[in-house]
């Protein structure tokens, strides 16, 4: 356990921090699940819709370093290229 005050104050930042990076990586991986369920239940409309969501967490995770920019285009790239099909 941290003893002094400034070691204290790094624990409940670094505990917030984790708490807001795990709520952004969930958020962009649960949406490329729902738009790759729709896409193989042939509902490319429904997903089209969804895909500027996914697109905006993966921005927002890249941007606050949770994931790296290049990961973010890659996922963006796969998922828009199974979705032209």
């Amino acid at each position: 356990m941290p003893i002094t005050k400034s070691a204290k104050k790094a624990l409940r930042q670094s505990r917030t921090k984790k708490k807001n990076n795990l709520v952004k990586k969930e958020k962009f991986k649960v949406t490329k699940k729902e738009i790759l369920k729709l896409i193989s239940l042939k509902k490319p409309d429904e997903a089209k819709k969804k895909l500027s969501e996914l697109y905006k967490a993966l921005d927002k995770a890249a941007k606050t370093k949770v994931i790296h920019k290049n990961k973010a285009a890659r996922l963006k790239s796969r998922v828009s290229k199974k979705l032209a099909k």
